[in-house]
């Protein structure tokens, strides 16, 4: 569904992405790990038309797209769920669904979606006309998804969900990925959490320093000393 061959990124003098090849097959959930500064948020933002590559080529299901505008991007079926999600605190949670809407005008359709979101995230239906800047940080990570799913992406890239939440919600979490890839979506997962990205992973890439280090099924990857040691704390 999607291939970066040789994708390259510069900021000035500095390479920040160097010679980025990973692919994603369609159904799976392919999680990016990797230190701090290691260059996942940039894959992310690459892919997703906020930055434009050096070199290499980006395709999704065939077609090139490095370097598309992001809302071209988003229309052919690719949402970003950003890092500290991005929530505007002056909108209301259900502002920030019918932004996520922005590409469609099937009002009818629109409707069903937010239902089902306000049926997978309860919270967000109690406090649909409430601001968002009031909501606590894993409401707002709920909310990130569910406008990230409001333009029924075929494709979800996910940046960091799991960041600055307590355990409990970590866990909850996780398992909203995991049940939007079971519902037939594709994910990219990037994720400082290497421990719960293995876990919820069908494969995994190892980014250092803006190269691909490591990369293969997620449960070779657990057993792989090298990543225990560097990365899940053994």
């Amino acid at each position: 569904m999607l291939a970066l061959d040789n994708v390259t990124l510069h900021r000035g003098t500095t390479r920040v992405l160097d010679s980025v090849s990973l692919a994603v097959n369609e159904g799976e959930l392919v999680a990016l790990i990797g230190a701090n500064g290691a260059g996942k948020t940039t894959v992310l933002r690459t892919i997703s038309g906020i930055l434009a590559p050096s070199a290499g080529t980006i395709t999704f299901r065939g077609k090139p797209i490095q370097g598309a505008d992001p809302d071209v991007i988003v229309r052919l079926g690719i949402a970003h769920c950003p890092e500290e999600r991005k929530i505007w605190p002056q909108m209301t949670v259900q502002e920030h669904l019918e932004l996520g809407a922005f590409i469609r005008a099937d009002g009818g359709e629109i409707a069903q979606d937010m239902a089902r979101i306000f049926d997978t995230f309860p919270v967000l239906k109690e406090r649909r006309e409430q601001l968002a800047g009031t909501l606590s940080g894993g409401q707002q990570q709920m909310l990130a998804i569910g406008r990230a799913l409001m333009s029924r992406p075929t494709l979800v890239l996910f940046d960091e969900p799991s960041l600055g939440l307590a355990p409990i919600m970590v866990e909850t979490i996780g398992t909203m990925i995991a049940g939007i890839r079971d519902r037939g979506a594709t994910v990219l997962l990037v994720e400082q959490n290497a421990a719960l990205a293995l876990r919820l992973a069908d494969r995994a890439y190892v980014l250092e320093t803006g190269r691909v280090a490591l990369e293969g099924p997620a449960k070779e990857l657990v057993a792989n000393p090298e990543v225990h040691r560097a990365y899940l704390g053994g």
